[in-house]
């Protein structure tokens, strides 16, 4: 096999480029770039067919900071905890809710790209993107405790009441033991009988799987038992309000259990939005 050179993660758009860029180093077929490490080949079916989609009303918003590029977020104890990534540029943090500030911050080694994260069990665990490496830190100190391996790229993560449950960019997501870190099931995500690809980050909300779902402006509401998508959450609105280039796309699902508060924010965007989704399909 001929070696690919290692891609940040291209839109559609991109692509076309990345090929004439790819095929100029010599480091990778042309025809073979759909299929290159991070870029899936298929993502939301065109037609919504019988699932419904729901809209969203914005109850308020919330200062974030427009330099910190979202790639997991998390409410737990009155704080947001937020993994940002870029590799030399990313971070674990602790924020205050109400005015964005960030009260803890810890950064990551140079080499690392930070993705999804999620508290379980006192602990916050954080996937890294390309480096197949997640970490374990105490949620207090911030302090590094442990670390995890998979042989996947780390894109969304979340819990339940016993298990991690991690996204890699495919339409699959595993869920992953928090003592061994052995993967013990797998579901696949289809939508009308069409595989669901970019799930990106992750929220445990009401027995559901949230999935953002990467350069959409859509969440797929997921049954955590058989990976079929039960709606589509059309955040299309909440996109709108915040001007972005073209890779800060929508990217952060964090809840509330204790008041019932959801959250939104996006890649390097301005504000998190806290929505409440109408039940009423369009």
């Amino acid at each position: 096999m001929r070696p690919r050179c290692l891609l940040p993660r291209l839109c559609a758009g991109s692509r076309l480029l990345a090929a004439f860029a790819l095929a100029a180093c010599g480091c990778a077929d042309v025809q073979n770039i759909g299929s290159a490490p991070g870029i899936p080949t298929f993502g939301i079916p065109q037609s919504t067919g019988r699932i419904p989609v729901l809209t969203v009303k914005l109850v308020r918003t919330y200062p974030h900071d427009p330099h910190a590029f979202t790639q997991g977020l998390e409410y737990y104890g009155g704080y947001l905890y937020e993994s940002t990534g870029i590799a030399g540029q990313s971070t674990l943090r602790k924020v205050a809710l109400d005015t964005g500030q960030v009260i803890q911050k810890v950064s990551l080694p140079s080499e690392y790209f930070g993705e999804g994260l999620t508290i379980f069990r006192g602990k916050i665990y954080q996937l890294t993107w390309l480096s197949k490496k997640g970490f374990v830190y105490n949620l207090r100190a911030f302090r590094q405790v442990g670390e995890f391996p998979y042989d996947t790229e780390g894109w969304g993560l979340t819990h339940d009441d016993r298990s991690l449950i991690m996204s890699d960019g495919t339409n699959k997501i595993r869920y992953i033991d928090p003592a061994s870190f052995a993967v013990t099931r797998t579901i696949e995500l289809y939508a009308e009988g069409q595989g669901v690809a970019n799930l990106n980050e992750l929220e445990y909300v009401k027995g559901e799987i949230l999935a953002n779902i990467w350069h959409s402006t859509r969440v797929a509401r997921v049954d955590p038992r058989s990976g079929q998508i039960l709606a589509w959450i059309d955040l299309s609105s909440i996109a709108a309000k915040e001007p972005h280039r073209e890779e800060e796309v929508l990217n952060g699902i964090a809840y509330d259990k204790s008041a019932d508060r959801l959250f939104v924010t996006g890649k390097k965007w301005s504000k998190l939005y806290e929505i409440k989704v109408q039940e009423n399909p369009r």
